[in-house]
């Protein structure tokens, strides 16, 4: 069996640190480990809870692909394309549709996050609100969507973050159901997590995220990183330097376990942050070089290609083209299996 992998984003602003842990790394790394790569710029999924915005959408496509394209994504190893000018996506999406319950649909964990967090009114027994608005029925269904894109092209792995745990096993589900209905078509899909399995944002609570506005990215200019390392929850009752201080939950020392390549001086920094004698500001302005020396490279390459645009949307174009003829193949043993292929 062919390793294919998959992944993708949405492009709903430029990415950030958590992205970066959480998939790219991995993507960069898969383009020499499988038979093929795939990356996907994710506008339909997108526009399931940005439909009134659709500018928005499309003035990211082409952001998410210069910070893959900066991160080391190679369009001569992954083809890149976009979703929505695959139809094969849509047309799947259409049929697993018939595979899955809406009380299935209720029970994702990352979808039911992901409601709470938008502020939606779950409840389809309750009256539209327009303080509480009712869950858009394509933002619902977008795990059925993601399975689509996820087999389109017979892919066989996907890096992703940890929250996407939950989309594989259900993206699963359809592939045994597809199976034991229509006969062997599909593959089970495993899942590659990141280095990382969340990481939290500068503020502490919850994980990184464009929305939420805690985000390190990584087109930030070191003024940036520096200005946002300097707002990192530490410790409130770490007032002087000489006060013993805690590093549970201490956002600095978080992403230092991350990013620090020097461990051992990390733990002598621990050991004498507890102890009393360091100071706030000197461990932000470690994280400061160390984060710097990550996204500097990254910054510089992304900056390059943001000169030639048009350059970066071929390369969207060819890889969209291939990723068509891939799908119109999927589609054609699609439909022979469902017994729908009459002309």
């Amino acid at each position: 069996m062919k390793k294919i992998a998959l992944t993708g984003d949405r492009p709903t602003g430029k990415l950030h640190l958590g992205h970066y842990v959480g998939s790219i790394q991995n993507r960069v790394k898969l383009q020499g480990e499988t038979d093929q790569a795939f990356y996907m710029v994710a506008d339909v999924q997108a526009l399931t809870d940005n439909a009134s915005n659709p500018e928005k959408v499309r003035e990211n496509v082409l952001e998410v692909a210069l910070d893959n394209l900066a991160c080391g994504i190679d369009p001569e190893k992954t083809i890149m394309f976009v979703q929505s000018q695959v139809p094969a996506i849509a047309e799947l999406t259409v049929f697993f549709l018939n595979l899955v319950t809406i009380q299935r649909l209720g029970q994702n964990p990352t979808i039911k996050a992901e409601i709470a967090q938008k502020g939606w009114n779950a409840n389809v027994d309750q009256k539209e609100d327009l303080n509480k608005p009712g869950v858009p029925a394509g933002f619902y269904c977008y795990p059925v969507s993601q399975a689509a894109d996820i087999l389109f092209c017979k892919s066989t792995v996907v890096p992703a973050g940890e929250d996407q745990k939950p989309m594989i096993e259900q993206c699963n589900e359809i592939v045994d159901s597809f199976n034991r209905l229509y006969g062997e078509t599909f593959s089970r899909v495993s899942h590659v997590s990141g280095s990382t399995a969340r990481l939290v944002g500068i503020d502490g609570g919850a994980k990184m995220s464009k929305s939420l506005g805690n985000a390190i990215y990584l087109s930030d200019s070191k003024e940036i990183i520096k200005d946002k390392v300097m707002q990192m929850y530490t410790d409130p009752n770490h007032i002087r330097v000489e006060d013993p201080g805690s590093v549970a939950r201490n956002v600095v020392f978080s992403y230092l376990d991350i990013f620090d390549p020097n461990q051992n001086e990390v733990a002598e920094l621990k050991a004498q942050y507890e102890k009393g004698g360091l100071g706030d500001v000197k461990i932000k302005q470690r994280l400061i070089e160390v984060l710097e020396t990550i996204i500097a490279p990254i910054r510089t390459r992304r900056e390059e290609l943001a000169k030639d645009p048009e350059r970066v949307m071929q390369i969207l174009r060819d890889g969209t083209r291939k990723a068509q003829e891939i799908g119109e193949e999927t589609m054609r043993q699609v439909r022979e299996a469902i017994k729908i292929n009459y002309f």
